[in-house]
């Protein structure tokens, strides 16, 4: 029975996988569904989601292959009849949500966009160490003490000394008797990654650029986190100057005023240097804009990516959002000075539809 239950659930959930993959780019544009996120879980809605069931009706009413009736008959009824019946109260069928794991969320879209398996960069000596109790020793600490092998120790003494008295069953462990669980130091590679979310909040970027921007963002870091045991979050927004902000303020910051890319690259720099030291960590910078910038910041942009971020980062991503007020020319300077670069991606977002096409292109190198 408990067999039956397991492939019916596996078979369930093969199907849920299969309406995914089958609706990943209507998936991959909805931010919607980014908001019903839980700590582990994303809730998708799955239309037209049929599971096999039986339907019982009343006995001696007939059916199928029973009384008369003639080859091509419908069942059911006239098919030109009219309906006459009133309004009803039942519910009609609703769309299932169910809750999938965003492990399983990311190895979908791994597949679906054949990205390949990241190769973490850094010293071979990063690593995590825990204990793990893996058996049983004579000595120890009382807080750890082993109930059951020291009882089953003390009733045995007391069988083969004829101490056990089955009338008054008193089982007392001696010291010899006592048993304490045991651990050894386990020592595990530990591959550590930051992610620097950088993104042009002038006014020519509106709200639907940072929604892309959002969703996008959200879906790279759900594939990072199926790479890395540990992921750091940095959060970049810049105009002419740049600050370091959280999540939140990330995504709903209303700026105005001019660009200057170079500012946001001088910063993570700083962050860079300060805390993510290249041997150490797998450092990716993501940065997002519609491609408008200062034109005599061109350069110190260019200067501080090429000589400060690209030597220390395992991929530089820059994504050019349209923007409907037009877009920049900082993809072609990007694509002249840098393009070439091994540990460089280049990207255009032209909308919502858009967005699948950029995750590829941005994390396609597997770095």
């Amino acid at each position: 029975m408990v067999q039956g239950i397991e492939r019916d659930v596996g078979r369930f959930k093969q199907i849920v996988r299969g309406k995914i993959r089958e609706d990943l780019r209507k998936y991959v544009s909805n931010g919607e569904m980014i908001g019903k996120r839980g700590k582990d879980l994303v809730s998708i809605p799955l239309p037209q989601l049929n599971i096999p069931h039986f339907r019982y009706g009343k006995n001696g009413k007939g059916g199928v292959s029973s009384g008369d009736g003639k080859p091509g008959q419908p069942l059911g009824g006239d098919p030109d009849e009219e309906g006459t019946g009133e309004a009803g109260g039942e519910a009609g069928k609703h769309i299932l949500e169910v809750d999938v794991p965003l492990s399983e969320l990311a190895a979908i879209l791994g597949e679906e966009l054949e990205l390949p398996r990241i190769q973490p960069k850094g010293k071979p000596n990063i690593v995590d160490s825990h204990n793990k109790y893996s058996g049983i020793a004579p000595q120890g600490p009382d807080s750890l003490r082993h109930f059951k092998r020291t009882f089953k120790r003390a009733l045995k003494r007391q069988l083969t000394t004829n101490t056990y008295v089955p009338g008054d069953p008193r089982i007392i462990p001696i010291k010899d008797d006592e048993r304490f669980r045991s651990w050894k130091k386990v020592i595990e590679p530990q591959s550590n990654a930051v992610v620097f979310y950088m993104m042009d909040v002038s006014g020519s970027m509106g709200d639907e650029q940072k929604e892309i921007v959002r969703i996008e963002s959200f879906w790279i870091d759900c594939w990072l986190r199926s790479q890395y045991k540990g992921i750091d979050n940095r959060y970049i927004i810049h105009d002419a100057e740049a600050k370091e902000v959280d999540h939140h303020t990330f995504f709903h910051t209303r700026e105005n005023g001019g660009t200057r890319i170079s500012s946001a690259y001088k910063l993570c720099t700083d962050v860079i240097n300060e805390h993510y030291p290249s041997a150490e960590w797998n450092t990716y910078v993501l940065h997002f804009t519609d491609g408008d910038n200062w034109g005599e910041d061109d350069e110190q942009a260019l200067s501080l990516l090429r000589e400060k971020i690209l030597p220390n980062v395992n991929l530089f991503g820059y994504a050019q959002v349209v923007s409907p007020y037009g877009s920049g020319r900082f993809m072609e300077e990007l694509q002249s000075a840098v393009g070439d670069e091994e540990n460089v991606a280049l990207s255009e977002i032209p909308g919502k539809e858009g967005i699948l096409g950029s995750i590829k292109t941005l994390l396609g190198k597997g770095k």
